[in-house]
């Protein structure tokens, strides 16, 4: 078995779970490619000291990896996808953070879960992107314009709102006048969306949330459509920028650029353990915070 290991930031409470992670592997001959900044920094806080072979970027990721293995929270997920972008390769979170929706192996039951992934008693979760193109182009979105849990458009130096123009597919849906717009996934309706309004769906739903940041006018809603839409925005403001986030990428656009947004023609594979599913994740840590089953 061939896993890649991925971590973004090193927080003392992560020393353990990356201690128990190499452990486990090692004693059961799992080959470990390590993300080069991410052992530069192992090598450095001295939490081991064997060497391992190395990647540095999505080119080296292919189908010979069985998995990658995520060492943080949610965000070093985000930042995993793209590294592994459209190779397939499955990811797994184990979660050195705090509430997690795609992190959610939790530290207490690395061992046991780790056991199921040496076993391949898992499974796989799809899960939707969003892609965006800009007219005119921006060189700040080629390459990575891609999200897994929203694409956001805000208002930028300003405390005045922005007026942006929506289509769904080519037909006009309306012109919300609000500090920002989101256009959500299934997975990052527990995320942006979620805190300014918005529904939550599950992970298989073949829908896409569209949520207004703090609009003017209370009636506007947040809608949910079918993923096929094609959604395009026009942003107008006093400024001559607004702002663009694709997850935790953020760039700047100029106003009355075009930006049009779709599904990507792949999915991410997230590793799903047994008892760690979405709705434990749902059902423990946002709705109820405990099993109310008699």
């Amino acid at each position: 078995m061939k896993v890649a290991i991925y971590g973004q930031y090193y927080l003392v409470s992560t020393e353990p779970i990356i201690k128990d992670i190499f452990v486990f592997f090692n004693n059961n001959n799992v080959e470990m490619v390590i993300e080069s900044n991410f052992l530069k920094m192992l090598y450095e806080k001295k939490i081991i000291e064997n060497e391992y072979n190395t990647f540095s970027s999505h080119d080296e990721l292919d189908s010979s990896y069985d998995m990658l293995i995520s060492i943080g929270g949610d965000g070093t997920i985000l930042r995993a996808v793209t590294l592994v972008r459209n190779s397939g390769v499955p990811i797994l979170g184990i979660n050195a953070g705090r509430l997690g929706f795609l992190a959610t192996v939790q530290k207490e039951n690395i061992a046991a879960f780790m056991q199921f992934v040496i076993d391949k008693k898992y499974k796989i979760s799809k899960r939707t992107l969003l892609s965006l193109s800009c007219l005119p182009e921006n060189k700040a979105i080629e390459g990575l314009n891609f999200a897994m849990n929203e694409i956001s458009v805000s208002r930028k130096e300003t405390t005045s709102m922005i007026t942006i123009d929506t289509y769904l597919n080519d037909e006009f849906l309306n012109s919300y006048w609000a500090d920002g717009l989101i256009i959500a996934t299934p997975t990052g309706t527990t995320g942006y969306s979620l805190s300014c309004g918005g529904p939550i769906l599950t992970p298989d739903v073949k829908s896409l949330v569209i949520t207004p940041i703090a609009p003017h006018n209370l009636n506007a809603r947040p809608l949910v459509v079918p993923d096929a839409t094609e959604i395009r925005l026009k942003v107008s403001g006093r400024e001559e920028q607004y702002l663009v986030s694709l997850d935790s990428r953020i760039t700047s656009v100029a106003n009355d650029s075009i930006l049009t947004i779709k599904k990507t023609n792949f999915e991410i594979n997230m590793v799903e353990i047994p008892e760690e599913t979405f709705l434990k994740t749902l059902r423990t840590k946002l709705l109820w915070g405990e099993d109310r089953r008699n």
